[in-house]
């Protein structure tokens, strides 16, 4: 088990640029299946999540060639579709959550997808009702083993429809509209996700021949082809490595530019932030953030109530910052309602901030209020154990604003999210070991 060592209590100061977006490369690295052209899919994250989908996809047949730094050539003409029911891939395919969105494209392609109960973060339930409605409403079979936790459908041709999704899933949506594209016939599916990972995937499969309409709005209608070509994509830069950094600049008062951060695809991140009272300017394509030598205030609502921050589907504001948000406003001035809607257990790892000295209650495993010191005491350094990506990069900004030398165990939980975080935090000044 890996741990971080770090000193906190330094200012940083300097640029740092966000990796490609982890959750848009989960997607787009199976949709290579569903072509036996070449894809070349550029600023491809290098982190542990990712990789493993990379194994995964060259373990089940997939010809993958490394450009340079990021960018990968896939060509998936000879899959191996036994792979799929081997023991190895009732292994591999656990340790990632990601590994769901193998299903659609194999479906789509070759008539049948099996995957094992996919891993991942321990922050609540995590269905998989829409993906594999989604493939019935298309004409898919399904079964389950439950001996196994061993999910399989299949179809000889899937057939377009009309559908309506019980929740705007992101993955869920990625997964039909992947399986959709070969379909036979016009699907149609309101209650889409929007995100811009999402319509990311939408753009690319366009490229490669499939005829997607409403991109960006919750009603796709996708005409079936017969086969996709190749094409050439690239990430758009991780938001929530964007609002991370964002986070760790006021925490630290330090003066940051994040550069090229794709703006019009940051949609309420921008403005949550500015609530909570820290400046951010926009420099072209990139956020600046100023020294907050007197540090942030909170918004109240224009009633004097005190603030609410929740989730929501796109464009509302991503479940997966929320984390971050609250570690920010432990410093602040004034006083927040955190809402996590979507997951019961991502915000236990507040009891972390506590020992830290924070002032938060939580309400409910879905609520937590936090009371900001406004910087009159600093979080004091503690020894704490990563829960899930996101709490687990909060704690980190958490250490790096305290007092002393705190210690994070269990750090590839963050290694899973965050390319080479302790090098590109040293390049800014942070004092941070691996060990």
């Amino acid at each position: 088990m890996g741990t971080f060592k770090i000193e906190g209590g330094h200012r940083l100061a300097g640029e740092i640029t966000p990796q490609g977006a982890k959750n848009e490369a989960l997607q787009i690295l199976c949709a290579v299946l569903l072509t036996a052209e070449e894809v070349v899919i550029n600023n491809i994250p290098d982190i542990v999540d990712v990789n493993k989908l990379i194994s995964l996809l060259e373990d089940l047949g997939v010809k993958i060639q490394k450009k340079g730094k990021g960018s990968y050539v896939f060509k998936a003409d000879d899959v191996n579709i036994d792979y799929l029911q081997s023991e190895q891939f009732k292994q591999d395919g656990r340790g990632l959550r990601g590994s769901i969105m193998l299903v659609g494209p194999l479906l789509a392609r070759f008539g049948k997808g099996y995957i094992p109960k996919p891993g991942g973060d321990k922050i609540g339930r995590r269905r998989l009702d829409t993906h594999f409605e989604g493939f019935i409403n298309l004409g898919a079979k399904f079964r389950y083993n439950k001996e196994e936790y061993f999910y399989g459908v299949e179809a000889k041709k899937l057939k377009g429809t009309y559908m309506l999704l019980d929740e705007a899933s992101v993955t869920g949506t990625a997964n039909i509209v992947m399986a959709a594209v070969l379909a036979e016939g016009t699907t149609t599916i309101y209650n889409a996700a929007c995100e811009p990972y999402l319509q990311q995937l939408c753009k690319m499969l366009n490229r490669m021949g499939a005829k997607i309409s409403g991109v960006g709005s919750n009603l796709l209608v996708i005409e079936g082809v017969t086969k996709l070509g190749g094409t050439e994509h690239r990430m758009l830069p991780d938001m929530i490595e964007i609002g991370s950094w964002i986070g760790l600049a006021a925490m630290t008062k330090s003066e940051l530019t994040i550069k090229n951060v794709s703006w019009d695809d940051l949609g309420q991140i921008p403005n949550v932030f500015r609530k909570l009272g820290i400046q951010l300017e926009r420099k072209g394509d990139d956020i600046y953030i100023p020294e907050h030598v007197e540090g942030y205030e909170i918004q109240n609502y224009i009633d004097g109530s005190i603030l609410t921050i929740s989730d929501a589907p796109w464009p509302g504001m991503t479940p997966d910052l929320l984390s971050i948000i609250l570690v920010v406003a432990t410093q602040a001035k004034g006083e927040v309602l955190i809402h996590q809607k979507m997951f019961e257990s991502r915000l236990f790892f507040v009891d972390k901030l506590i020992d830290m000295g924070a002032k938060i209650i939580l309400c409910d495993p879905h609520r937590a209020t936090v009371m900001g010191h406004n910087f009159n005491s600093t979080l004091k350094a503690t020894t704490m154990v990563s829960p899930d990506i996101r709490a687990g990069v909060s704690l980190l900004i958490a250490a790096l604003s305290a007092k002393g030398t705190s210690t994070i165990h269990n750090i590839e939980q963050i290694d899973r999210g965050y390319e080479d975080i302790d090098n590109r935090l040293r390049a800014i000044g942070a004092k941070i070991v691996r060990l």
